[in-house]
């Protein structure tokens, strides 16, 4: 028969009308009508509402979200959606304890008290080692006794899924920073006289990661390569297509390769790595002469790099011999831009999260290229260099949008002779074009 429901007093019901309000489901099937939910007291603090169930298939029909707590007769008899789930060969203490098993599997979320027989102490411990939040005993019951298990049973089930969530977050977080040292390695550029920073900021909420990546390395005959890309998309495999290119970028690099050679290997790396023929990478390649005062310049559907020399305003590299995204044509070709740096300057390279963030009142048009290179010169003559001078970017592109940007953001700069100022007019020299450039082969 089903479990009687108490009728609160009226008084009391209204006294507790702003205490906290929980939902217990009973499960039991009591043919003799022996076992009755023991009226709550109205002073506990806590009022309760009570749902029954006989079974475990009408159970489910009353596992609501708003449910708070569940307790379960283990004396509850075996029906068949138990014996089908346990293969029908559970014997003992296990076979008892089938309903609770499946209980368990279909209110995860849920607090869960087992209700057992005085004498059986053992089923009772065995019920919480499977998942029960406590037990109680049948004969002992009243009350009180019960106000106070449930309270105690959602509240431990509460610090149990607050300790999962956080193992789990903590577990992502492990990933996270693994898979961020391949996504934002250290530069390797021992020997060399240039200075390196770098921004990233991811576009997902609440993420660490996007998909875009950046390198720099020297090479045993004093040449730089610098690096920066661009994954479309914004999500986890992104972000792991990303590291895969730049190792791949860093190993060809290191091997010998450069120019159109390298990225047509990249491509064939991306072909056969991404999920779908749709996903495509830009990417931005530049290798500095041992010298520091040249450098080849190769696009791949990229945006230019920014190039400030001392008493210069920054101004673009040269684009407009530049090839496809990786992966967008089977057969392109890329060629290689010699591009003159002088003897002291600032190599900006960045991905398009800077430039197509919102500006303006209404947000009607993007930052874009002039907008940013207005915006670095205007923070160049301000005395701004390195790290600050990154910092400073992304925080003002970030206000321009009126808050947090939806595309990744990677910036990075390279520096040489930093102890000069490279704001515009800081020198005597005529203000010539710093980005003259010839395309060559190699």
């Amino acid at each position: 028969m089903p479990v009687p429901v108490p009728q609160q007093d009226a008084d009391a019901a209204a006294e507790a009308s702003h205490d906290a309000v929980l939902t217990l489901l009973v499960i039991e099937d009591d043919p003799a009508g022996t076992f009755t939910v023991p009226e709550l007291p109205a002073a506990a603090g806590t009022r309760v509402r009570i749902r029954t169930a006989r079974n475990l298939t009408e159970a489910g029909r009353l596992l609501t979200d708003d449910v708070d707590c569940i307790l379960l007769d283990l004396a509850l008899p075996t029906g068949s959606e138990t014996r089908a789930a346990r293969g029908g060969g559970a014997t003992g203490a296990d076979h008892r304890l089938a309903p609770l098993e499946h209980v368990l599997r279909i209110a995860p979320r849920h607090a869960v008290l087992a209700l057992t027989a005085q004498n059986d102490t053992e089923l009772a411990a065995a019920a919480v080692r499977v998942g029960a939040q406590d037990y109680l005993c049948r004969d002992e019951l009243d009350g009180r006794l019960l106000s106070r298990a449930i309270r105690y049973a959602v509240e431990r089930k509460r610090a149990d899924v607050a300790q999962r969530r956080l193992t789990e977050s903590t577990l992502r977080a492990q990933e996270n920073a693994r898979l961020e040292r391949g996504l934002l390695p250290t530069p390797l550029l021992e020997g060399s006289d240039l200075r390196f920073a770098a921004r990233y900021r991811p576009g997902r909420s609440r993420a660490l990661l996007g998909g875009d990546f950046y390198d720099t390395v020297r090479t045993p005959d004093g040449t730089v390569h610098v690096m920066i890309g661009d994954v479309c998309g914004h999500g986890p495999d992104e972000a792991a297509l990303g590291v895969e290119l730049r190792i791949a970028w860093r190993a060809l690099t290191l091997a010998g390769l450069c120019g159109d050679e390298l990225l047509v290997t990249l491509q064939q790396v991306l072909e056969h790595e991404r999920e779908s023929e749709e996903i495509f990478a830009t990417l931005c390649t530049v290798d500095i002469a041992p010298d520091g005062e040249s450098a080849g310049l190769c696009l791949a559907g990229h945006p230019a790099p920014l190039l400030a020399r001392h008493g210069q305003a920054a101004r673009l590299l040269p684009y407009e011999d530049g090839g496809p995204a990786l992966g967008l044509l089977p057969h392109a070709r890329w060629p290689r831009r010699q591009v003159e740096l002088g003897s002291g300057w600032s190599l900006m390279l960045y991905t398009d999260g800077l430039i197509e963030g919102r500006v303006g009142r209404d947000g009607s048009r993007r930052l874009g290229q002039d907008g940013m290179v207005e915006m670095i010169n205007r923070q160049l003559a301000d005395g701004l260099t390195g790290e600050g001078l990154l910092e400073a970017a992304v925080a003002q592109v970030r206000e321009l949008n009126g808050g947090e940007l939806t595309d990744d953001v990677a910036v990075l700069l390279l520096d040489r002779d930093l102890d000069r100022d490279l704001g515009p007019g800081s020198g005597s020299g005529p203000d010539t074009d710093p980005a003259s450039a010839t395309p060559i082969t190699r």
